[in-house]
């Protein structure tokens, strides 16, 4: 695996940090200690300016080059999940109820060991911004920093990211021209009927009826009205009503992720969600108040950007390793609000067999971090070249 040398001199240190985030997770945008410990490092590879408080507890660090040029983006996650952690590992997370499930400390130590290369022989021109990310998971600290301005306040021109993806072979980048992960959007639907006694049904009016209605209908707007090869997902992943086997309830709830990769037919599941819920509501007699949350956009990579990470990807995976036209996936991410404002590119590093993102058992690999770090490093050297 052909690391950059300097940075596989790094390895033991990454190691090190990445262990110590993962002692120490943090949620949302409460990522207070996890930025003190970044700034720590930042200062003491050389970085230029540190910039913190940003989406509350982001940071934005400048690298600058030995020649004019513009500004490139390098974006890592932060914040961790409220998972109780089983992996038993010695430094497993000493925060009771929260770990870092989905890799961002392995995220963070990738850009801090590609920030200690870059400070040391700023072999680019123009700057790098090194964007440390809170709330990712939950809160779009993506979509705030954004919101914040710093892609004019930074000027940076383009931005690139990475995400680690357990039981992908192992040191192998994945990305795609165009949508690479879905947008999300939530729906909350809360259904009022009047309870009773369940042997007497006819002097109620049942919710559980007009949820089970409601939720079978939904099922029929993917293969009914989206196009066949317009790819889209309804999951309907809670229902909740009753208290006692004798008692129809008063009140039910459920809820669904919807999921697709076009405006158009994110619109469309809108509509008809919305249709079929009020029109089984007034079928079954109850009222339903729908609270749709409108999530992260699909992550849509700008397709020059998406080939020239790939070809920057096989420098150090090898050619073979370097998959630029992969599958996207149903997944979603807050860095799409950053590519919605500039050029740029999202891919999945490979991290071996393992238990999966967002799982208890979830580890990250830390032989991966010397890798993703060589990739950032070469991307700014390739993308801003000096001479």
């Amino acid at each position: 695996m052909p690391v950059l040398n300097r940075i596989a001199a790094y390895a033991p240190e990454m190691k090190g940090w990445r262990q110590h985030l993962h002692r120490h997770p943090e949620l949302s945008f409460d990522c207070v200690n996890t930025a003190g410990f970044i700034v720590e490092r930042l200062r003491e590879v050389g970085v230029d300016e540190v910039h913190t408080g940003i989406a509350q507890t982001g940071i934005v660090a400048i690298i600058n080059g030995s020649a004019a040029g513009p500004t490139i983006g390098l974006r890592a996650d932060m914040d961790a999940l409220p998972i109780v952690e089983i992996t038993g590992a010695d430094y497993a997370s000493t925060i009771a109820g929260k770990m870092h499930a989905c890799g961002h400390d392995g995220h963070v130590t990738m850009l801090l060991g590609a920030a200690k290369y870059l400070a040391e022989t700023r072999r680019f021109a123009g700057r790098v911004a090194l964007i440390f990310q809170p709330a990712e998971e939950d809160g779009a600290g993506g979509q705030v920093m954004v919101q914040e301005g710093i892609m004019d306040r930074f000027q940076i021109a383009q931005v690139y990211g990475i995400h680690n993806a357990p039981n992908l072979p192992f040191g192998e980048f994945f990305t795609t021209p165009g949508a690479l992960m879905a947008s999300v959007d939530t729906a909350f639907v809360y259904i009022t009927g009047k309870g009773g006694h369940g042997a007497n049904p006819h002097e109620c009016v049942d919710p559980v009826v007009a949820v089970v209605g409601m939720v079978g209908a939904i099922q029929t707007i993917i293969p009914r009205n989206v196009y066949a090869l317009d790819e889209a997902v309804i999951s309907v992943t809670q229902i909740h009503t009753g208290t006692a086997s004798n008692i129809i309830p008063e009140e039910a709830m459920f809820c669904a992720t919807i999921r697709s990769f076009k405006p158009d037919v994110r619109a469309l599941l809108k509509k008809r969600f919305h249709e079929i819920v009020e029109g089984h509501a007034a079928a079954y007699n109850v009222t339903a108040r729908i609270d749709y949350d409108w999530g992260y956009p699909a992550t849509i990579n700008t397709p020059e950007n998406a080939a020239f990470a790939t070809e920057v990807a096989a420098e150090i995976s090898g050619p073979d390793g370097a998959h630029g036209n992969s599958n996207r996936e149903m997944g979603s991410e807050d860095f799409s609000y950053m590519l919605e404002k500039r050029p740029g590119a999202y891919l999945f590093l490979g991290t071996g067999p393992g238990a999966g993102l967002h799982h208890p058992a979830y580890d990250f690999n830390d032989e991966a971090a010397p890798i993703g770090a060589s990739f950032f490093a070469r991307l700014v050297e390739r993308a801003q070249p000096l001479g």
